[in-house]
């Protein structure tokens, strides 16, 4: 099983406590744990990466289901203005 599919795993199995008490807000999953707690994506990210460098880890909205996109879909987004880290090069 790949690190991040034991993080998933993690998530998985604290969900429902997790929707109970932080619904529609960030999460952060690492070695199985849960390690933050964050209003937004963009602090859930940064702290992640500040905390655990590359990762892997988990980030994730709680109680959003994943969404699937076709094959066919390419996303690349484009952050000009974002911080170092998160800009698509």
């Amino acid at each position: 099983m790949s690190k991040l599919t034991e993080e998933i795993v993690a998530y998985k199995t604290m969900q429902r406590e997790l929707e109970i008490d932080y619904m529609g807000r960030w999460v952060v999953i690492h070695d199985k744990k849960l390690s933050g707690i964050y209003n937004s994506f963009e602090a859930a990210a940064e702290k992640a990466v500040e905390q655990f460098g590359s990762g892997p880890y988990l980030i994730k909205e709680v109680g959003v289901s994943p969404v699937t996109l076709p094959a066919s879909v390419l996303y690349r987004p484009v952050l000009e203005n974002a911080p170092g880290w998160l800009r698509v090069q």
